[in-house]
C-alpha cells in the first residue's frame, strides 16, 4: 500500500475513456440507448469494448443512411440534419421509445438515459472540418423528470478517422459527466476534454436542462466555455440562453460595440444608438439581418483579478434586459475578433470605439508575436468589408474634442 509523505501535491486522477464505460456498464440501475446518425458512430464502441454492455445498453443505433434517418426521426426544415432541433427530436423519440418498450413496473429502479448525434466530420476536399451536435438526456432517479446536457462541437483535427475517435471519446466524458458529476456542472464542462487535447475538438455551446439543472445559468456555463480555453467566442440572446454563434452570425451583417459595461453608460448607448444610425445608412447594410453584439473580453472581466462570477451576471443581466446579443470572447486584439466574424459572414461588418480605444490599436505590444507586426495587423483587420465609427471624446480640462 503506498503512503503519503510530508510535501506531496494532490494530483487529480482522470479516469479513461474505459473505466468510464465500464463504470456505467456496471451500474446496474443505468439503462439506455445510443442513436448516432451521420459521422459520428464510435461513442457505444467504447462501452461494447470495456465490457459488460449488455446489462446497459438497449440498442445501439446507427442510422447513416438519410432517408431511413427521415423514416425514424422525421424531416428537418430544408433537409438539415446537424442541427439542434434534429438533435433534440432523437432524444426526446429514444427516450420515448425505452418508456414504452420497458415497463416500469418490472423495472422500478432503473435509470433510463439516451445519447445522441449528429455529426459531419471534414469533407473530401478538406476545405471544411466538420461540426456536430451531441447530446445527452438522463435520469438520476427513476421517479423524477429527465435532465438534458446539449454541446456543439468544431472539429479541429485534419482526419476524418481522427474526428469520429475523438467524437467518441468525448460523448463517453459526456454521459459520465452527467450521471456522476451532475451536482457540479463547473466540473461535467471540465472533464468533457478528459483524455482529449485542446487542439482536436472545440465546444462552442453548452445548455444545460431539467430538474437537477433548474438552478444552473448557462450564461454561466457559456464563461467557462471560453475561460477553459475550450472556445474563443461564446454568445446569448436577450432571454440569457445560449447562442450557436456560426448559426447566429452566418451571412449577416455585424455591428460590434467592446467594452466592460460595468455598468452599461449612457455613453455605452449613446455610441451604440449613433453607431446603428450611420451602420443602417449604409447601401450594403440590411438592416433585417443585421446582428447587433456586445461584447466583453476576458481581459475585461479579469480587469481586478480573478472573473468574479456575480459580476459578470449582473453586467449579462443588464445587458440582455436591454435587448442586447452579449458575446465573451478571448480576442484582446480588434483584427482577431474581426478574422472570427469573418468565419460566417463576407457582408458588411462595423466596429464602434471610443478614442482611446482608437489609440490602444496602434499600440504595438499588441503585435510583437506578429512576424509583420502592426502592419501585419492593420491589414487583416482592414482588408475585410469593414467599418470603424469612432465615438468623440471631449477633454474636461481644455474643452478640445478628440475624433
Amino acid at each position: 500500500m503506498s503512503v503519503r509523505l510530508k510535501g506531496d501535491k494532490e494530483i487529480s486522477k482522470v479516469l479513461t475513456i474505459k473505466q468510464k464505460a465500464l463504470q456505467i456498464n456496471l451500474n446496474e440501475n443505468i439503462y439506455g440507448t445510443f442513436a448516432e446518425i451521420g459521422a459520428g458512430q464510435e461513442t457505444v464502441r467504447n462501452f461494447f469494448r470495456a465490457g459488460g454492455a449488455s446489462g446497459a445498453i438497449a440498442k445501439a443505433m446507427s442510422a447513416y443512411d438519410k432517408d431511413f434517418s427521415d423514416a425514424v426521426y422525421g424531416t428537418e426544415p430544408g433537409n438539415r440534419y446537424v442541427t439542434e432541433a434534429r438533435l433534440k427530436n432523437m432524444l426526446s423519440y429514444e427516450i420515448e421509445l425505452i418508456e414504452e418498450r420497458l415497463s416500469r413496473k418490472k423495472h422500478p429502479e432503473k435509470l433510463f438515459f439516451t445519447y445522441a448525434n449528429t455529426v459531419a466530420t471534414i469533407d473530401f476536399s478538406k476545405k471544411f472540418k466538420g461540426h456536430g451536435w451531441v447530446g445527452v438526456k438522463f435520469q438520476l432517479d427513476s421517479l423524477e423528470d429527465y435532465n438534458e446536457i446539449i454541446i456543439h462541437v468544431r472539429f479541429r483535427q485534419t482526419n476524418a478517422q481522427l474526428q469520429q475517435e475523438t467524437l467518441g471519446i468525448l460523448g463517453v466524458n459526456l454521459i459520465f459527466g452527467g450521471f456522476y458529476m451532475h451536482d457540479n456542472p463547473k466540473e461535467i464542462v471540465k472533464s468533457l476534454y478528459d483524455n482529449i487535447e485542446k487542439d482536436q475538438i472545440e465546444i462552442d455551446m453548452i445548455n444545460f436542462s431539467g430538474s437537477r439543472f433548474t438552478y444552473v445559468d448557462n450564461r454561466l456555463m457559456s464563461l467557462q466555455l471560453v475561460k477553459n480555453e475550450m472556445t474563443d467566442a461564446v454568445m446569448f440572446g436577450p432571454d440569457g440562453n445560449n447562442l450557436l454563434p456560426a448559426q447566429e452570425l452566418y451571412k449577416k451583417n455585424i455591428l460590434a460595440l467592446r467594452g466592460s459595461f460595468r455598468p452599461v453608460t449612457n455613453v455605452n448607448m449613446n455610441m451604440f444608438e449613433k453607431a446603428q444610425e450611420l451602420f443602417f445608412k449604409e447601401k450594403t447594410v440590411d438592416k433585417d439581418q443585421t446582428k447587433v453584439i456586445f461584447e466583453i473580453t476576458l481581459t475585461n472581466l479579469r480587469a481586478e483579478g480573478e472573473i468574479n462570477e456575480r459580476d459578470f451576471l449582473d453586467r449579462a443581466e443588464l445587458l440582455c434586459s436591454l435587448g442586447q446579443n452579449v458575446m465573451i470572447t478571448n480576442f484582446q486584439e480588434y483584427y482577431k475578433l474581426v478574422e472570427y466574424f469573418s468565419e460566417f459572414t463576407k457582408a458588411r461588418m462595423a466596429l464602434a470605439m471610443g478614442v482611446y480605444n482608437l489609440i490602444e490599436i496602434f499600440d504595438e505590444k499588441y503585435y510583437r508575436h506578429l512576424s509583420g507586426g502592426i502592419l501585419e495587423a492593420f491589414g487583416k483587420l482592414f482588408f475585410k468589408d469593414l467599418k470603424v465609427y469612432l465615438y468623440p471624446l471631449k477633454n474636461h480640462k481644455t474643452g478640445e474634442l478628440l475624433t
